[in-house]
């Protein structure tokens, strides 16, 4: 059979890496402190240790929380400390800053933890497509630690990948 398609990528012995089965869950949130500012760029730290003193934290269990301040007020580093002290029970992370942030902190974590042995001496690529967000500082983080252990690394998906590194 000349015409039998045979699915070379189904063959090969590429190893697919996707970063979003290393997604941790929990809900993200975005906490802005400037609705605790009076008129909302003054941080009288009386008020302020009202509002955290009285804050349900709670409800960030299992959370991942990047704090932030959306007005143009400057904020003491120690109103982050406080609230992060009082999240410290329920919160799985929190940063100082954007979603975005957050995600590449806690991608972070993951990758540096991450037991890349199963991949030695492997040729891998990287999945590039999420339905996640995946922060994009992932992929290279990834990459770079990956690199100590592949073969060779590709980008992309498998019939349709860009070639990034290759053992010598």
């Amino acid at each position: 059979m000349a015409d039998e398609i045979i699915n070379r990528v189904a063959n090969s012995k590429l190893v697919t890496v996707n970063l979003e089965d290393y997604y941790p869950n929990g809900q993200r949130v975005l906490f802005d402190i400037k609705d605790w500012l009076f008129e909302g760029f003054v941080l009288r730290e009386k008020d302020f240790r009202n509002e955290v003193s009285d804050h349900d934290w709670s409800q960030y269990q299992n959370s991942y929380v990047a704090l932030t301040c959306t007005s143009d007020a400057i904020i003491p580093g120690w109103a982050y400390m406080l609230i992060s002290i009082q999240l410290e029970p329920y919160a799985k992370k929190v940063v100082i800053g954007n979603l975005e942030q957050l995600e590449t902190s806690v991608y972070q974590d993951i990758i540096q933890n991450l037991d890349v042995s199963e991949f030695e001496g492997k040729p891998l690529i990287i999945k590039g497509c999420s339905k996640k967000p995946v922060p994009e500082n992932a992929y290279i983080m990834l990459a770079t630690k990956l690199k100590s252990v592949a073969k060779s690394i590709m980008y992309g998906e498998a019939c349709s990948s860009v070639p990034l590194y290759k053992k010598k």
